[in-house]
């Protein structure tokens, strides 16, 4: 008597070696660091201006520089490349006219659900870091390319990268959801407590959404789309 043919399906392969993610991991807890550090360095009245361009020039340089490895990453034999880590992409002007109505509706959400848990949780310190809010054009311009920037680099990162690397190590989409949404809580600790819970339960949002659509896309202009409407927020409030 023949055997049924099995029905389960492969394991999904490592996006990378383990040591390259620890790499990764080692470079994301340096950047947190770097930043806690300038975060609690209280400038002068007179320095506030270059201080603050300094901060956002740094987020830049090592999103970008951490996006650069997971390419590297990619590079090696037998690794997943870049541009499958972003997953399904545009093919006509219509696939992208969906995923940007997709990304309107999942901004609308996160923000009700930050504003939501925001008071659930109780005031955070980080209203202490408001002198960081940008002032001045220049200022402005280095927010939009930095909010641009984390749209980007941060779903790479962690709904790229992390989660489906995660899903290949523990065999559970679930799993892999929950540990890279409590890793990019994490990243953001220098916020403080309250915010990092905030901000780790957006990041589990964000991994469903990568999920559900097989492309990271949608996530990265509701990303980009959030930080800069907060600019809007402090401008104009």
């Amino acid at each position: 008597m023949a055997s049924s043919p099995s029905t389960s399906q492969p394991k999904p392969k490592l996006v990378a070696p383990l040591w390259h993610t620890l790499g990764l991991l080692t470079i994301q807890l340096a950047v947190s660091l770097a930043l806690l550090r300038m975060r609690n360095r209280s400038p002068a009245a007179g320095e506030q201006h270059s201080a603050n361009v300094i901060l956002y020039l740094s987020v830049i340089v090592s999103e970008w520089a951490l996006s650069f490895y997971i390419w590297l990453g990619g590079q090696i034999p037998g690794a997943t490349r870049l541009r499958d880590l972003v997953g399904r992409r545009w093919s006509n002007t219509k696939d992208a006219l969906r995923d940007l109505a997709i990304a309107v509706v999942v901004w609308i959400v996160v923000t009700a659900v930050a504003v939501f848990m925001s008071f659930a949780l109780g005031p955070s310190h980080i209203e202490s870091f408001g002198f960081l809010n940008p002032r001045g054009g220049a200022e402005v311009t280095l927010w939009v390319m930095m909010s641009i920037t984390a749209g980007f680099c941060e779903e790479l990162l962690f709904r790229g990268y992390l989660q489906q690397q995660f899903q290949a190590l523990t065999g559970s989409m679930v799993l892999a959801v929950s540990a890279q949404g409590i890793l990019f809580g994490m990243a953001h600790w220098y916020q403080g407590a309250k915010m990092m819970i905030v901000i780790t339960v957006l990041g589990i949002l964000f991994g469903v959404l990568a999920h559900w659509r097989k492309s990271l896309l949608p996530g990265m202009i509701a990303h980009a789309l959030g930080d800069i409407v907060n600019l809007i927020a402090i401008c104009f409030p």
